[in-house]
């Protein structure tokens, strides 16, 4: 045995070398490998609706609608109540609140008829000829008529007890009127009595066209 063949004879022999091609693109078909183009996808065509199709078909809130007529009135009249409800509470809402800011506006007015009873006295007594307790009471007269306070009060009008405050009575005649004012008395807005008048009441046949009447706040 030569010297060769004892040499191959030591080792064995070689295994065939498999080179595999990784590259996605194909350089010669210039296509990506292991991608087959999609078929195009064939719209399927929509049925036209049959008329002759039964009711089941419709849409089930159509087949309500025509099924339950009276329940589409009886949702409208729900709805009704509920918007008649909301117009009413907003009315009471802005009723509620008129009446309050009139109560505030009214409970502020009534602190300042000890002041106007105390102009009053100064008038008789004449010292609001001379500034500056004139402008004052012009100036705070002025201001509670903005308030919508009004003075009432007049020697010769009409008795009213919803008014007038008796403190004497004097007379048998059958038409009771003012005698003497003591303190003039006020409304407040839509002629409310913010506070009665004293008086003194005679009992006499009143003059043709003396009636009861109001003088504003700013005549103080």
């Amino acid at each position: 045995m030569s010297s060769s063949e004892r040499r191959n004879g030591d080792k064995p022999p070689r295994e065939p070398i498999s080179i595999t091609d990784k590259r996605r693109v194909d350089p010669e078909t210039g296509r990506v490998r292991g991608h087959t183009p999609s078929e195009p996808v064939t719209p399927t065509p929509q049925r036209e609706p049959d008329p002759t199709t039964p009711d089941a078909e419709m849409h089930p809130g159509d087949r309500t609608a025509g099924e339950h007529p009276d329940r589409v009135a009886e949702l409208t009249a729900d709805l009704q109540r509920v918007q008649a409800e909301y117009t009413n509470y907003r009315r009471r809402i802005e009723r509620d609140r008129h009446a309050a800011v009139e109560a505030a506006t009214a409970s502020v007015a009534a602190k300042f008829l000890g002041i106007l009873d105390d102009l009053d006295r100064a008038r008789e007594h004449g010292d609001l000829e001379n500034e500056p307790l004139r402008a004052i009471a012009a100036k705070l007269g002025a201001i509670l008529s903005g308030l919508g306070v009004a003075a009432f009060g007049e020697e010769g009008e009409r008795f009213d007890p919803t008014l007038h405050e008796a403190v004497q009575h004097a007379g048998t005649g059958g038409d009771p009127v003012v005698d003497r004012v003591l303190r003039r008395g006020y409304t407040f807005g839509d002629h409310k009595v913010l506070r009665t008048a004293t008086v003194t009441v005679v009992e006499e046949l009143a003059p043709p066209g003396n009636v009861t009447g109001t003088a504003p706040a700013g005549d103080c």
